[in-house]
């Protein structure tokens, strides 16, 4: 309790260094409002049933029914998982390329949100032990400097000077305290961050492979021998391939 009293005292404008107490409190402060904010976030787009939601989305495309995937895509919509499927679910019946450009971007969008301000943290670790460190020497200035001055008797020399160390300590223990949680957290978020993106990442491809799969599974098309001539000329476009024999049209292919 007493060292709590103490501590307290650091703040008051009567210590040495009581400009970097403040400074410590108010990069505390922004460090736990980013943990909040993420650890929040993170959970939201985390899910807790991703196997099972991307086991039913499979489903679905095997029995060609993407509206049903689509609709669960939507219900989960706040799970970072469910925004990347959506995006390859939408161009399903748009050719690979589409539907691989589509959950890319994605992609590219989702992961920095993701990761943004979980950095900050490591930073404030290091400048919260700083103002600590510079705390602490600013007030051993302070007090070699009060002890030095004459007229002062050895034992109160001893007295103020000891009294003086105490109180620039608790900048460093400040600094530390603040510093030590902020990396710890900022470890954490980063390994949930990253779990989250390995998801992303492995999931997104096994449902780009079911959409191709059932692409080719479903867009067969024949040709017969007869109508077939000397001449075969394509005329391929973003989704549509039309064939042609002497100039003449004999089947148009939308994908």
């Amino acid at each position: 309790m007493e060292f709590l009293i103490k501590l307290l005292h650091a703040f008051s404008p009567q210590s040495d260094a009581f400009l970097f107490m403040w400074a410590i409190l108010v990069t505390g402060v922004f460090s736990v409002s980013i943990i909040i904010e993420r650890f929040i976030y993170l959970q939201s787009k985390s899910g807790f049933r991703s196997q099972m939601f991307i086991r039913d989305i499979l489903q679905n495309i095997q029995k060609d029914d993407v509206a049903s995937g689509i609709k669960m895509c939507e219900k989960g919509k706040r799970m970072a998982l469910a925004g990347v499927v959506k995006a390859g679910l939408d161009e399903a019946n748009t050719g690979a390329e589409r539907i691989r450009n589509a959950i890319d971007e994605a992609m590219l969008k989702i992961i920095p949100m993701l990761e943004k301000r979980t950095g900050y943290l490591a930073v404030i670790g290091n400048v919260a032990t700083l103002l600590g460190l510079l705390g602490t020497v600013y007030g051993l200035i302070m007090s070699f400097a009060a002890v030095g001055r004459p007229g002062i008797d050895a034992a109160q020399k001893s007295e103020l000077l000891a009294s003086g160390i105490a109180t620039a300590m608790n900048s460093t223990f400040s600094g530390l305290s603040v510093a030590i949680c902020s990396i710890m957290v900022f470890a954490f978020m980063k390994a949930k961050t990253q779990k989250i993106i390995d998801e992303l990442d492995e999931y997104s491809v096994r449902v780009l492979n079911a959409l191709i799969e059932k692409s080719f599974k479903t867009h067969k098309y024949h040709i017969s021998a007869s109508q077939l001539k000397e001449g075969v000329g394509l005329h391929v476009t973003h989704n549509n391939i039309k064939i042609f024999t002497d100039n003449k049209l004999i089947k148009e292919i939308n994908i």
